[in-house]
């Protein structure tokens, strides 16, 4: 008997004119797949403008046909979203799409400003644990005891403080209606992934508030791993660090 094998077509509004460049064994590529289903299933593509962070997700919006994109200055992607949701109006869904480093990093305080404010806005937030672009560097959600060219004998709390936890932080704001935390590394994690994505998308389609959904990738060149590997890191660690699940899931300001 002759082994089945199961072929993923491309989403509808995936663009095959561009090259795939997210290095082998990232997650990056799988979310964003993800999020096109999302935006297929919801049917608000061409009323979507994606802005990006400065990382490895940063020409992401060019992947997608059909929706407007937009590169931020780093850390700035909130602000930049804010702009253009008020100034093209409330019909139009405004996205970022960040990093670890260019959100809990540098762009720590737009992303609760923005919050605070309660933008309509909605966050894929990309936490794969390091500085991915730039070499692997300690971000803030950094494992303690991960080996990075900047903590070259493991994270230690004791100099360099704790993983950031952003789900459960942006959580406790006001102001965010919804706060997820998924993965991407099982088709039923993908499965999860992409529900909360769809019901991040009604939540701004319904002027709700802000919506924000955090999720795990790994990242062979940064974890020092084999592209096969990714998949066992991201169970094995980084869910054991930061937990999946729902942290807030409300229809108004709480």
């Amino acid at each position: 008997m002759s082994e089945k094998k199961v072929r993923h077509e491309p989403p509808a509004l995936f663009n095959a004119m561009m090259q795939p460049h997210f290095c082998p064994g990232c997650h990056y590529g799988i979310i964003l797949h993800a999020f096109m289903e999302a935006l297929e299933e919801t049917g608000v593509v061409g009323d979507s403008v994606l802005v990006t962070g400065i990382g490895c997700s940063m020409v992401s919006a060019h992947y997608i046909k059909g929706i407007e994109g937009m590169v931020a200055l780093h850390g700035r992607g909130p602000a930049v979203a804010t702009g253009i949701k008020r100034a093209l109006g409330k019909d139009k869904l405004v996205f970022t799409m960040q990093g670890d480093g260019d959100l809990s990093a540098i762009g720590m305080a737009e992303i609760i400003a923005a919050a605070n404010r309660f933008e309509k806005l909605t966050t894929l937030f990309l936490n794969n644990a390091n500085f991915g672009t730039t070499g692997g560097q300690m971000a803030p959600t950094t494992l303690i005891g991960q080996v990075t060219p900047t903590t070259p004998l493991g994270r230690n709390p004791e100099g360099d403080g704790f993983p950031l936890h952003m789900a459960e932080l942006m959580a406790t704001l006001k102001g965010v209606v919804f706060s997820f935390r998924g993965s991407v590394h099982t088709h039923k994690n993908y499965n999860r992934t992409k529900k909360a994505l769809v019901t991040a998308i009604e939540k701004q389609k319904a002027h709700m508030g802000y919506s924000f959904v955090e999720l795990l990738s790994a990242c062979p060149p940064g974890h020092h791993c084999r592209p096969q590997e990714g998949l066992k890191l991201v169970e094995e660690k980084l869910i054991q660090e930061f937990p999946l699940g729902e942290f807030k899931n409300t229809g108004r300001p709480a």
